[in-house]
């Protein structure tokens, strides 16, 4: 039988529960405890590790359990919390949630799917960063556009510029990583 590990996910650390013997363990979000969680996890047979993304907090236990090849389920935070509604949880704790990521898990019996490499994730950074200079170009032109002080004018003027550099600076970065993988480079 397939072993089940829900994972909750925070800034500092891990909270987790398996399904098989109903136990609960909490580790550290760094290297050291990425290795004390694969001891915990052990050798066991089949195994799933079912968690809900957390901005930049789970890319490095991500990582760790995937270069250890286990499968891993990412979860979909909205499903996880309608999940929880369904089954009538009303507890939001740490313990409670890595408890009904492991039982979702098995009750959907959801699908691992391979993890996002290093460079897709450096890809997908330089791109949001990208959207909120584009976002904030629109603001600064548009407070330059309203600006009737010469001390106003000249700082919009200014942080335009920077903007822009910055702009330049990402897009040649995105560019970059583009060309340096052949399965991108043949889409562009």
């Amino acid at each position: 039988m397939q072993d089940i590990i829900g994972i909750d996910i925070s800034k500092d650390q891990l909270d987790t529960y398996r399904l098989s013997d109903r136990q609960h363990a909490v580790f550290d979000n760094d290297k050291t405890g990425f290795k004390a969680l694969l001891k915990w996890i052990g050798s066991a047979g089949e195994l799933r590790l079912v968690y809900e993304p957390t901005g930049p907090y789970h890319r490095g236990m991500e990582d760790a359990l995937a270069k250890a090849e286990h499968a891993l389920v990412k979860v979909n935070p909205r499903q996880a919390r309608r999940f929880a509604e369904a089954t009538g949880t009303q507890a939001k704790t740490d313990r409670v949630d890595a408890m009904l990521l492991a039982r979702m898990g098995l009750a959907l019996d959801l699908p691992s799917r391979p993890v996002r490499g290093e460079m897709m994730n450096d890809l997908r950074e330089l791109h949001v960063a990208r959207l909120a200079l584009v976002k904030e170009r629109t603001a600064a032109s548009n407070r330059a556009s309203a600006a009737q002080n010469n001390v106003l004018k000249r700082q919009s003027k200014a942080r335009l510029a920077f903007i822009e550099r910055q702009l330049s600076e990402l897009e040649e970065a995105i560019t970059g990583l583009i060309a340096a993988d052949p399965n991108l480079s043949a889409r562009r």
